[in-house]
Formats: structure tokens, sequence, C-alpha cells
């Protein structure tokens, strides 16, 4: 059986003819196409401002950057993300301080945050796990009492709701991703989005070597060669091929997120009646993206049904060790894992299962059946 992966992309033929004449045209990088691509987001998400970059992990570096804080100055975040969210905060000579997670959604606990809070706190990064937003208003509740910036990685929700509203109009500044695994793809790619002007105008240079003006702004008979250096930035542009993949896909993104909806419905019909299998939940008011579809094992070894399943060719994967446990975080930070009971309840248990657009009903029920197998005791 062909061993079936626990996210994919889905390219067709018009997405691929979308690329291709962007290569046969006169700009294939920092040119028209990147702008149709973010006025294209801003339609979609209902926010003002967007500025795509070459990956998620760069949105995340710039919108930090884009806070413009003082050196030092300390970020809460959530311990059980990519490591990206937490080493942006690093990237940008900050402190990244761990709040523990809610066992449910596996999101930030906004009581844990409140505990988490000094004088050196600046900001907070919220991340919706697996597609399942925050509890955002008390978050926001949380922020405005203390005066703090509020980033959301979105890099799992594109196109998921908070009561009634798309996500990337509630934080200062909102970061989405385009990897391969996503909802929608660009290769490589993300985006910031934000209804603030003044964090627009300095995230367009920041993804350019702090550059005031881009290479279109200086194209053509009547373009002077002048351009400032305002900021200490970094390349982190995207290219217009990659833009026009982008463009194609997000026109089949909420077909690709009810596709997505319908497989983890499936999966929660047939895993309902395990009671060593607990399933995801959902918040009455909020509609999520379904990025990933993680489950619990109560009174199953984990590695050993990991090693079960990728034995039979399921692609199963672990969202995620907490970043607190990798190496260099031991040896720079003095973090202790005991602090953080839910979050290693919630390691110790996880488990994630395939779940993509492009999955067959074959594929599916092949998942099922398996998980079925081995998901007893």
């Amino acid at each position: 059986m062909k061993f079936i992966p626990y996210g994919h992309q889905w390219i067709d033929e018009e997405d691929i003819e979308e690329v291709v004449a962007v290569l046969k045209s006169d700009w294939i990088t920092t040119g028209p196409k990147i702008e149709e691509f973010e006025n294209a987001l801003c339609e979609y998400v209902g926010c003002k401002y967007a500025v795509a970059v070459n990956s998620g992990t760069s949105a995340l570096d710039i919108a930090v950057q884009t806070l413009n804080l003082p050196r030092g100055s300390e970020i809460i975040t959530t311990p059980f993300t990519f490591v990206a969210t937490s080493n942006a905060v690093l990237y940008n000579n900050l402190k990244p301080i761990f709040a523990d997670i809610e066992k449910e959604t596996r999101n930030i606990n906004p009581e844990e945050i409140r505990k988490k809070i000094t004088d050196k706190t600046k900001a907070i990064i919220y991340v919706d796990y697996a597609g399942h937003p925050c509890d955002i208003e008390e978050i926001k509740d949380i922020a405005e009492e203390s005066d703090l910036y509020l980033i959301e990685d979105a890099s799992h929700a594109i196109g998921a709701e908070y009561k009634g509203k798309k996500i990337g109009n509630f934080a200062d500044v909102t970061v989405f991703s385009f990897h391969p695994v996503k909802h929608i793809t660009t290769g490589e790619g993300g985006v910031v989005v934000t209804n603030n002007k003044d964090f627009y105008e300095r995230l367009k240079m920041l993804r350019n070597h702090g550059i005031d003006k881009s290479a279109l702004d200086r194209f053509g008979p009547e373009a002077g060669w002048a351009y400032d250096l305002k900021f200490l930035g970094r390349n982190y542009r995207i290219t217009d091929f990659q833009a026009a993949l982008g463009i194609s896909q997000l026109k089949k993104l909420d077909e690709f997120l009810r596709m997505r909806e319908e497989i983890v419905r499936r999966y929660n019909k047939a895993f309902e009646a395990i009671p060593e299998i607990e399933t995801p939940i959902v918040k009455a008011y909020v509609k999520p993206a379904w990025h990933i579809y993680t489950v619990l094992l109560n009174g199953i070894n984990r590695d050993e049904f990991f090693r079960k399943m990728r034995g039979r060719n399921i692609g199963v994967n672990l969202h995620y060790i907490p970043i607190y446990r990798f190496s260099y975080y031991q040896e720079h930070f003095n973090i202790n894992s005991g602090d953080f009971p839910v979050t290693e309840e919630v390691f110790s248990k996880i488990v994630t299962l395939p779940l993509f657009s492009k999955m067959t009903e074959d594929e599916v029920l092949t998942v099922i059946e398996t998980v079925k197998d081995f998901g007893t005791v």
C-alpha cells in the first residue's frame, strides 16, 4: 500500500498554468503579482493590509520586529507549537516566556498567561493550534489590561472564524503560512496581515532589507535611482510565480476547507465509540480551519501506536514536541517541564492522523480501519 502522509498539497493544472504564465513574463520576482496576491488575501480575510513573504517563519520574524520592542523584553507564548513561533522572539533579542495550554484545544490557556506577566512583558503571541482559534476575547482583555501587543500565529488557521469573524482581524498583526502541508500553498511562503497602516509600511520595508523602495518602485523611464535603508531588515521577498500559485490556490480555499471538515466529521464518527481514542473538540463560538487532526491516546502506548501505524504506511506524526524540551532551549534557558503539566500530559498522549484535501475515499477508510485495529487495548 502507498504511504499516506499526514499532509499534502493539491496542485492542479490551473495552478500550473498560472505559474507558467508568470515564468514567461517580464517579472518573476518583486513584481505586480505580489500586490495582486496581497490584495486577494485582504479581500478574503477582510483586513486592510497584507505583506507576503517567503515563509511563515519570515512572517513571524518581521511581525515581532515591527513592534520595535526594547531589547530583553518578554513575550508570552505557548510551548506547544512549532519552534518558529518562539524562535522569532529570539531573533529579535527578546525573551520567550511559556504559558501552559488547555488540554481540549491544545491552545494557550488565558489564565496561565496572566500568571506570567511581569514588568518586562510587552506582547503575547497566541497560536491557533490545528486551526482552532484561541479564546481571543479573553486574551485581548488581558492585553488591554497590561498594555501589551498581540501577535496571532494563525499559520494553522487561514479561513477559520471566531464568533463569526475571520481570523486576521483581531490581533495587532496576524501571520499565515503557505507551506505545502497547510490549507493552500505557495511552495514555501507566508504573510503578515494587519489593520495598522504604520505597521504595514514598516513590514513592507522589513521584508526587503529595510529599504524604503521596492524594485518595482524604481522601474521605468520616470523612476529615480535613490532609495534609503530605514531598518536593519533581511531578504524575505516572495517571488511572483509563488504569488501566482497563491492567487490560484486561494480561489479553492473554501472548498479545501470543506473537504477537510468532511474528513474530520468521518474520523470523529468512526472513533466516538472507542474510549481509548479522545477526539478533538470544537468550541461553540469558533469555526476551525482543520490544519491537522490530532487525537489523545488513553491507555495506549503512544510510541508503540506510532510505530505500528507507520509500519502499515499510515503517516502519523506528532505535533508537537514542547519547545522547552529541545537542546537549544535546555542549554540557554532554565525551564522546568514540570511547570507545564497540561502540555506534558498532552505531549505524552498525542498523535496526528493524516488530513489533507486530496485524500481519497480509500485513504480515509484505510486510516480509520488501521486506527481501529491498533486503537483498542
